[in-house]
């Protein structure tokens, strides 16, 4: 991580292009991924960025640590960080008052936070580990729990992986940080990722990086060591002091009984779907990202019976400073071919005419996302305006009220380079998830890992009797086996 942050500061890192051009997109976005926090306000949070960090902060069994990350001038060796770590695991001492639970805080409400803030760390030792904590280049924690993919539970321990990743405990996790970066008693790691300042891919470049870096560069001894010899005279990690009285407890208390009554609710499913991927999808002659956003749709309406609004997030990178823009996937060309696969009257052909229909509109929707002439910013933008000029819009209130019950975003796969997956098949990534954004809903999210495996998150609330992540996931297996089907590829010569 911190080499990837040395080639961001000496602008090494070359700017991502749009596919197959020369067209580059926006790399304002990567300014923020470390040194970074989002402060809490009473009416609006602000985003504090530093030019540079020259230290971290570590959460262990309650307690929190400032680890310096040079020595004599230089970023520590590999070597030297474990030493560091393991000064830290080998610490005895217990948390102090209100110490472990403090990062709740950053967890539930943003007004107690920003009050609590303002009363009780604008001085004394509170301030100064606070700002150690907020200015740090980003926060690590040291998960006391074991995490991770196992063959003979795989479904339980990979939705159990991404839940930790996506709350923890609720309180062992800085969620204001732009990155909290979480490494698992058995050596497992993941990130948890801020949303504000940016958007996955850019998460997701830094991540590449560090699954192809830590391994096949940097590399570990036969005894599972960080090569090299650390230099014994560095000075130890540095414990921080807090002073939190009952006041400011009370107030960690309510904000982990928010955040934990929301994390409970989360009904998280990641799974593999590796019967094929983008691959197989191509000789069909359409876009990957349009046959898994109608497999969704058909899954959807299998799941609950009726369509939805549905999000996907789109790029406007092309555009300076861009984020992102709404693809409505469910089109009334999307909804025509799943009432066809519906219909047991409908011949195949005819259902996959109406496949390629559907997949054409979805395509030409994203690409008029992509080229700052979707829908929903412009509306977004109306909307500010219109509360500005106090301007009543009956029009604005309809358009926007409306809940995106389906919620989805492919993470894209970036540096292909950097690693053959097909060699290393087990330092695959499996991307990143989203917890659903109506009480109702779905949060989707999902990867294409090579030309044959796709990652999939699914998130929804257990408190909605309409929704159950495990049996999305089923239907959306199916939806994807029975569009494959409609293309009869075992028929036709491959090229």
């Amino acid at each position: 991580m911190l080499l990837y942050r040395r080639k961001l500061d000496r602008e090494e890192i070359r700017p991502i292009h749009l596919t197959g051009s020369a067209v580059p997109l926006c790399s304002a976005q990567f300014e923020w991924l470390f040194n970074t926090s989002r402060v809490p306000g009473q009416h609006s949070d602000t985003l504090q960025h530093l030019k540079d960090s020259k230290h971290i902060a570590v959460y262990h069994r309650g307690r929190y640590f400032k680890v310096w990350l040079y020595h004599s001038g230089r970023l520590l060796k590999p070597c030297e960080i474990q030493l560091q770590v393991q000064k830290i695991l080998d610490d005895p001492s217990l948390p102090q008052a209100g110490e472990e639970k403090l990062a709740a805080l950053t967890a539930g409400d943003r007004v107690p936070w920003a009050k609590a803030r303002s009363s009780f760390f604008t001085q004394g030792r509170n301030k100064l580990s606070l700002e150690a904590i907020e200015k740090a280049a980003f926060f690590v924690t040291l998960d006391d729990t074991e995490q991770g993919f196992r063959k003979e539970d795989p479904v339980a321990s990979l939705d159990n992986y991404a839940k930790s990743l996506l709350h923890g405990k609720c309180y062992d996790r800085w969620f204001d940080k732009s990155l909290s970066f979480i490494i698992f008693k058995n050596g497992k790691v993941g990130l948890n990722a801020e949303h504000s300042w940016a958007d996955a891919p850019i998460i997701g470049h830094l991540w590449e990086y560090v699954l192809a870096t830590d391994q096949f560069q940097l590399g570990y001894t036969e005894e599972g060591h960080c090569k090299g010899e650390p230099n014994p005279r560095i000075p130890p990690p540095q414990r921080l002091q807090w002073e939190i009285g009952e006041p400011c407890q009370e107030v960690i208390r309510q904000s982990l009984s928010v955040a934990q009554q929301l994390a409970d609710d989360v009904d998280f499913h990641s799974f593999p779907f590796d019967n094929f991927g983008k691959g197989l999808i191509k000789r069909c002659r359409t876009s990957p990202d349009a046959f898994v956003q109608m497999a969704l749709q058909l899954a959807h309406y299998w799941d609950k019976g009726k369509f939805c609004l549905t999000y996907e997030a789109s790029m406007t990178r092309l555009f300076r400073e861009g984020r992102t823009e709404t693809v409505r996937s469910c089109t009334s060309q999307s909804t025509e071919f799943v009432l066809s696969m519906m219909d047991s009257t409908q011949t195949s052909e005819q259902k996959l005419k109406f496949f390629k229909i559907a997949a054409e509109k979805h395509q030409s929707m994203y690409r008029h996302a992509m080229t700052g002439a979707g829908i929903d910013r412009h509306l977004f933008c109306l909307y500010v305006v219109s509360k500005y000029l106090g301007v009543d819009s009956p029009f604005l209130k309809e358009v926007l009220s409306e809940p995106w019950k389906l919620s989805t975003s492919q993470t894209p796969h970036q540096q292909v380079d950097l690693l053959d997956l097909n060699r290393f098949p087990e330092y695959v990534s499996s991307g990143g998830g989203f917890g659903p954004v109506a009480d109702d809903g779905y949060g989707v999210s999902y990867i294409m890992v090579g030309e044959n495996l796709i990652n999939f998150h699914i998130s929804s609330k257990f408190s909605s009797p309409e929704t159950d992540s495990h049996r999305f996931g089923k239907h959306f297996r199916q939806a994807m086996l029975d569009i494959l089907t409609l293309f009869n590829l075992d028929k036709r010569p491959s090229k």
